[in-house]
């Protein structure tokens, strides 16, 4: 299982349930503002890229990385709080 983070800017129309619903589906949770991670097996950062920006504007931000090693600072949360 690989831990994930994806980013986002959404620009000028920011519909964010879209992509939250997405996320919450991927049971991800909210690290920042704009920062989620959640876990996936068999895929790849630009699987997972490819595949949300169905969830955003073409004008939108939109960045996932693969994680094998994480800090944090005064997060709403942490990879820690992922339910599996």
């Amino acid at each position: 299982m690989a831990l994930y983070f994806l980013s986002y800017d959404l620009r000028k129309q920011r519909d964010y349930q879209k992509l939250y619903d997405e996320l919450n589906s991927f049971k991800a949770t909210s690290v920042l503002e704009s920062l989620w991670c959640f876990n996936r097996v068999n895929t790849s950062a630009k699987d997972l890229s490819t595949y949300f920006r169905t969830f955003v504007d073409s004008d939108d931000g939109l960045i996932v990385m693969e994680c094998i090693n994480w800090a944090s600072y005064n997060a709403n949360s942490t990879p820690n709080d992922l339910k599996y």
